[in-house]
C-alpha cells in the first residue's frame, strides 16, 4: 500500500483511530484477563494457579500466529486481512464468553490470540503508509495508543462487568468491541489491491536476515523487564507497600497512563533518530526499574515510578518501525513478528520475576531483575548498530 500524500490530515487521523479501536479491543482482553482469573476459575470449577494457563494458552495463540497468519495471509489485501482478523478475534472472544469447560476455555483463548500478532503488524503498516516516513514512528504509535488506552479504561471496565453482571461479559464485551473495528474498519480503512506476487517463501526470507533477528531479540529481552514488575505490581502493592485493594485498578491506570504518554512521545525522538532512541528507552527502563525496588514501600514514590516505567512501553514502538526498516520485502510477517517477541518477553520477564520472589528476594526485587534484563537488551543493541555501520562502510565507495 503506497503512502498517500493527497489524503487529508483528517480522513488520516480518522483510519489511525479505526486502526486504534482494535488495538483497544485487543489490549483489553489480554490484559483484562489477567484480572478475571478470580472470577472464571471457580466458575469453570479450576484453581487459579490451574487458571493461569488460560493466559498462558493466549500468549502461546500470539506467537503462533503471528508469523502464521502472516505467511499465509500474503497474497491478501490489507485491508481484507485486517477485516478476517477482526473478525475472527470477535468470534473467538465470542466463543470463549460461552465456554462450558476449562479445556474449551483453554482451546478458545489459544484461538483468540492467533489474529492478535498479524494485526497490529497488519494496522501499523497500513497506518505507517498513510503519512510521510518521517512520521512512521508516530503513526504506529497512535495505533498501538489503542492497547494502552485499554490498559486504563478498558481493563477496570470489562473488570467491573465481570464482577457485576459475570466474567462471561468481561470476554463478551471485548467481542462487542472487535465488531464495532470491523463496521469503522469497513466505513474508514483505505481499499488496496491484494499484491498477486507475493508469496509465503518471499515473506519467510525475513528470517534470514540476521537484523530482523535482532530486532526481535532486542524486544523478547530488553521488554522482558517491564513485564517483571507489571506482573506482579498488584501483589508488591498489596503486600510491600500495604496499600487496599480498592487502590490496586487505580495504580495500574497510573502504569497504562505511563504507556499512553510514552507512545505519544517516545515515537517523536524515534523518527529523528531511531537506534539511538532504542538505546535510550532500554537504559530509561533500566533506571525506573531498578528504582522501583526502592520505591514500593510507599505509595507516594512507587505511584511516581510505576508512571515512569510505563514510558518505558513505547519500546515495542519503535522496534516495529525498525523491523519496517530491515525487513526486505517481507513487510507483514516482520511487522507481525514483533508481537511475537514481545509476548516472549511476556512470557521471560514473569518467570525470572517469579523465580527471585520464590527464592525468598522479595516482591519489590522484580524491579532491580527488570533492570538486568532491560540492560541485557543493550548488548543485542549494540551487535545489531555494529553490523549495520560495518555493511554501510563496506557499501560506501573507497
Amino acid at each position: 500500500m503506497a503512502s498517500s500524500p493527497s489524503a487529508s490530515t483528517r480522513g488520516v487521523a480518522l483510519v489511525h483511530l479505526a486502526l486504534a479501536t482494535g488495538g483497544f479491543a485487543i489490549g483489553t482482553t489480554e490484559f483484562a484477563a489477567m484480572s478475571l482469573v478470580p472470577l472464571f476459575a471457580p466458575g469453570l470449577g479450576i484453581t487459579e494457579p490451574v487458571a493461569g494457563h488460560v493466559i498462558s494458552a493466549y500468549a502461546l495463540g500470539v506467537v503462533v500466529g503471528a508469523p502464521l497468519v502472516a505467511v499465509l495471509g500474503a497474497r491478501m489485501s490489507r485491508f481484507a486481512l485486517l477485516i478476517a482478523l477482526m473478525g475472527s478475534f470477535a468470534l473467538f472472544n465470542g466463543l470463549s464468553a460461552l465456554a462450558p469447560t476449562y479445556g474449551w476455555m483453554l482451546v478458545f483463548r489459544f484461538l483468540s490470540g492467533l489474529p492478535h500478532g498479524a494485526y497490529f503488524g497488519a494496522a501499523s503498516l497500513v497506518a505507517a503508509s498513510l503519512v510521510p516516513s518521517e512520521k512512521r514512528t508516530q503513526a504506529v504509535g497512535r495505533v498501538m495508543l489503542g492497547l494502552t488506552v485499554a490498559t486504563i479504561l478498558g481493563v477496570p471496565a470489562a473488570n467491573a462487568l465481570g464482577q457485576t453482571v459475570g466474567w462471561r461479559w468481561g470476554f463478551g464485551v471485548v467481542a462487542v468491541l472487535a465488531l464495532g473495528t470491523v463496521a469503522l474498519l469497513v466505513a474508514l480503512a483505505p481499499r488496496d489491491k491484494a499484491d498477486r506476487t507475493a508469496s509465503p517463501l518471499a515473506e519467510l526470507r525475513a528470517l534470514a536476515r540476521p537484523q530482523v533477528w535482532l530486532t526481535l531479540g532486542i524486544g523478547a529481552v530488553g521488554f522482558g523487564g517491564m513485564f517483571c514488575v507489571y506482573t506482579y505490581v498488584a501483589s508488591t502493592l498489596l503486600e510491600v507497600t500495604r496499600v487496599s485493594a480498592a487502590t490496586v485498578p487505580v495504580v495500574l491506570a497510573v502504569f497504562g497512563t505511563g504507556m499512553t504518554a510514552g507512545n505519544l512521545i517516545v515515537p517523536r525522538f524515534a523518527d529523528r533518530a531511531l537506534m539511538p532512541t532504542v538505546a535510550f528507552t532500554l537504559l530509561w527502563s533500566a533506571a525506573m526499574l531498578a528504582l522501583y525496588t526502592f520505591a514500593a514501600a510507599s505509595l507516594w514514590t512507587i505511584v511516581p515510578c510505576v508512571f515512569l516505567i510505563g514510558l518505558g512501553g513505547a519500546l515495542g514502538t519503535v522496534l516495529q518501525t525498525r523491523l519496517m526498516d530491515v525487513a526486505g520485502e517481507a513487510q507483514s510477517l516482520a511487522a507481525a513478528l514483533n508481537h511475537s517477541a514481545l509476548n516472549l518477553a511476556n512470557a521471560i520477564g514473569p518467570w525470572v520475576g517469579g523465580m527471585a520472589i520464590a527464592a525468598g528476594w522479595g516482591w519489590e526485587s522484580t524491579g532491580a531483575i527488570g533492570a538486568v534484563l532491560a540492560l541485557a537488551g543493550l548488548p543485542i543493541w549494540a551487535v545489531s548498530v555494529a553490523l549495520e555501520r560495518k555493511r554501510t562502510a563496506v557499501l560506501q565507495p573507497a
